[in-house]
């Protein structure tokens, strides 16, 4: 009998009844209602705004959250997802349980937001309902952009940036790192001059947070000065306007630099001639005879300042006539895993002297890892250029300067054949107002090529930058290409797959009317 009633066991199921407007076998509910009948009687989404218009500021990129609060935020990013949220009434009422934009035309000028919420209906029953809630983007300057706008001199602040040197790439260079970071989001206005750069702003503050951005960029000092503009005697205030002067380092990448003695002991007895590698917000600085790096900050500069022994635009071009590499002359692997410098015993002829007479130079380089004998190389003539350096290195006892400090390698003769061509890719460019002659605008034009070298050779520095697609560019047939060009290594080019999309509105608005066509 024990057994009989444990082998016997209650199967409970559950019951079923009829939804009572159609019919439907339902689990049972407090409303007894089916889903689809209880949407029918109740709608959830009644009381909460399906449409909000919004304002937002084209010269600054930010939204207006009521009453006076300016927000930036970037389309599609958690920021303004949260934002659009806060600005629709009645949904504090109901649960949130998703919310997502749906994709929309840049250009169009609205904003969709899907939301998903929940609500108790009918004696405790939850109904959960999808809806979506558009937002009328409308176009509205802001009180700072609106004064800027009016009166571009109205400024508080100004930031005077300025280097001592004889060409303007570091400009270039610093331009795009503005651009990239957005670190010029609170000018006002930004003029060009024939020594600099000078950035105005509404705000004591926003200038601060430019200096502070170029102090992280590239060495610099600085020097912080006020006029009274005007003041009242009766309410004691007084309205003043703010100069900050800064002054970037005037040692460039490629200069070559005979360091005083002070300054060569201070950084371990390196040198005292070395190259400049690098400028950042350090001075890197390399021993092309030992492959010793050091770095420098812009106090340590300042505190015993120097200027470059030759600069780049004395750039002589050798001919690599043999080059042997040194046993165990290899420095620090850079980034890419590659060798960054490697020891060398080159013999080297000037190109101009090249084939009218017989002098040729024996030099140690840096630069055994990129060389090979009948490449082309750029470096300083120290045996022919007048340096002035005969007092400081009298405080060097033994050490003489060399005939010929290679730089890095040529690829002159390459590009000249392929210019005219174009590239591939293009930078932005500030909205600055210029102020030069014909004679300025040459020179920087050449310098400008110069600095699109540069980022097409150094890909850490290339790094540091955006770069876009140019939508104009058309690549040549290979065939073309092989018939107009030499056999031998081809100049650095930037790869495809570091480039950048530019999204613009006209392409956005071209690409609808010939879907509408």
């Amino acid at each position: 009998m024990a057994a009989a009633m444990e082998m016997f066991h209650v199967q409970h199921t559950q019951g079923h009844v009829l939804c009572c407007l159609c019919g439907t076998s339902i689990p049972p509910n407090p409303s007894n209602m089916c889903v689809a009948c209880i949407r029918t009687q109740v709608d959830i989404t009644e009381s909460i705004q399906k449409q909000v218009t919004v304002l937002f500021c084209k010269e600054c990129e930010r939204w207006l959250q009521p009453p006076k609060n300016w927000t930036r935020a970037k389309l599609e990013s958690k920021e303004l997802l949260t934002f659009c949220i806060k600005r629709v009434r009645n949904l504090n009422k109901v649960k949130l349980i998703d919310a997502g934009f749906i994709w929309t035309e840049p250009h169009s000028k609205r904003l969709k937001l899907k939301l998903t919420i929940q609500k108790e209906v009918f004696n405790g029953a939850i109904l959960q309902q999808t809806f979506v809630v558009e937002f009328v983007v409308e176009d509205h300057m802001c009180d700072s952009c609106s004064r800027a706008a009016a009166n571009p001199d109205q400024w508080i602040a100004k930031v005077q940036l300025r280097q001592k040197v004889d060409h303007k790439r570091t400009f270039f260079f610093l331009e795009q790192l503005i651009l990239k970071h957005g670190a010029d989001s609170n000018t006002i206005n930004i003029k060009q001059i024939h020594d600099g750069v000078d950035f105005y702003y509404s705000n004591r503050s926003h200038a601060l947070k430019f200096v502070d951005f170029l102090n992280s960029v590239v060495p610099i000092k600085q020097r912080a000065d006020k006029q009274l503009v005007s003041h009242d005697s009766h309410s004691m205030t007084y309205n003043y306007r703010f100069t900050f002067s800064v002054e970037i380092v005037p040692v460039c990448k490629d200069d070559l630099i005979l360091l005083p003695q002070k300054v060569a002991n201070a950084l371990g007895n390196v040198g005292p001639l070395v190259v400049c590698t690098r400028v950042s917000n350090t001075v890197q600085l390399l021993d092309p005879l030992t492959l010793r790096l050091v770095y420098q900050d812009a106090n340590q500069y300042w505190r015993a300042p120097y200027r470059p022994l030759i600069v780049s635009k004395q750039l002589v071009e050798y001919v690599v006539l043999d080059i042997e590499p040194v046993a165990g002359g290899h420095s620090a692997t850079g980034g890419s895993g590659k060798e960054r410098y490697a020891l060398a015993d080159a013999t080297v002829a000037r190109t101009s002297d090249f084939g009218k007479n017989d002098v040729i130079f024996q030099c140690r380089t840096h630069l055994g890892h990129l060389l090979q004998a009948g490449d082309l190389a750029l470096g300083y003539d120290c045996y022919a250029a007048n340096t002035n350096a005969d007092s400081e290195l009298e405080k060097f006892k033994g050490f003489q300067l060399p005939d010929v400090v290679l730089i890095k390698k040529s690829y002159e003769e390459k590009r000249r054949k392929r210019r005219g061509r174009g590239r591939a890719w293009k930078l932005r460019q500030l909205p600055m107002e210029v102020e030069a002659t014909t004679k300025d605008d040459d020179k920087a034009r050449v310098d400008y090529e110069r600095f699109l070298e540069e980022l097409e050779e150094d890909p850490e520095m290339r790094a540091k930058v955006a770069l876009y697609k140019d939508p104009t560019y058309v690549a040549r047939p290979r065939d073309e290409d092989t018939m107009t060009e030499t056999d031998g290594e081809e100049p650095p080019q930037v790869p495809l797959e570091e480039l950048l999309d530019e999204l613009t509105l006209e392409e956005h608005a071209d690409e609808d009317e010939e879907m509408e066509g």
